[in-house]
Parts: structure tokens; sequence; C-alpha cells
């Protein structure tokens, strides 16, 4: 019997994404956020989670997928990575589902651009695939195109 992966799923502009459960924290309706001058695109500011101040990545531009409608609030997947979590702003908040490692695949070869990057591979389902996240790069944003950080020490930073 192959193992199975239990996979925390979401959908970006109609795609169906999926964090393993063991690295979400949790998940939450939108959030308000106090942005963060200067910071890159794709980080969409701060938000207060019971006294944890947050750090919340906006996945879209993060992927290179159009922005989110304004009459569309983002729902929140928080992941932990060491000693922080990091919100991952989403469209809409999936199942818990469980995969069989038998039906991963590499990545599609139609992915481009930074997306290729994020993807670790994808599941092959009755009616769709299930993209697996890379939620270690998904946070780790280039702040000036020769270093990179995580998203929380680009908001401490003020970078």
């Amino acid at each position: 019997m192959t193992p199975a992966r239990q996979y925390c799923t979401f959908r970006l502009d109609g795609h169906l994404f999926g964090v393993e459960v063991g690295e979400v924290q949790e998940v939450i309706r939108f959030q308000e956020m106090t942005k963060i001058p200067l910071a890159p695109e794709v980080v969409s500011g701060l938000i207060n989670l019971r006294g944890q101040i947050v750090t919340a990545i906006d996945l879209r531009p993060r992927l290179g997928l159009p922005a989110r409608s304004d009459d569309h609030l983002p729902m929140n997947v928080v992941v932990h990575s060491d000693d922080y979590w990091i919100s991952l702003l989403v469209d809409e908040i999936g199942d818990v589902i469980e995969v069989d490692e038998s039906l991963f695949e590499d990545a599609p070869e139609t992915l481009s651009g930074s997306a290729k990057e994020l993807i670790l591979g994808a599941f092959k389902l009755e009616n769709e695939l299930l993209l697996a996240l890379n939620t270690k790069l998904a946070i780790t944003i280039d702040t000036d195109g020769a270093r990179s950080g995580s998203a929380e020490e680009s908001a401490v930073a003020g970078r």
C-alpha cells in the first residue's frame, strides 16, 4: 500500500493548490491588515492574530496570477515556518484531502515564471490537478534582486 499525504486545499484564480497539513497552523476568514510602507508587492500587510503579528503574503502576485477583484476578500491560510507564522492570502479555502503518494508527479511543464519554482509537483485527482505549493519558497521574498529573506524578516526590517 502506498503512503498517503494530507493537504489543506485552497483555490487561486480557479486553480486547486495544497499545502501539507503539518505546515498549516490554521485557516481563517479575511482579517483587516496594516499596510507596510515600501514593502514588496506580494506583502499585503500585517494582521493581528490573537496578539501575534503575522505577515500576510498574497499568493496571486507571488505566483504571477492576475490581481484579485476588489469585491472579493481573500482568506488566510496561516502556515508556520521555524519561529513565526505567515498568512498566505488565497481566494477560497477548500477541504483537507488525502492523496495517494503514487499520484504525485513533477510540476506541469506549462507552468512558467515564479509558479514554476513554487510548485513542488502535482497530484492527478479525478477531475483536476492539485498543485502542491512549496511554502518555504513561497514565503521567501526577493527584496532587492540580490538577496532574499523570509517575509517575516522583510516586514520586520522594513525592507
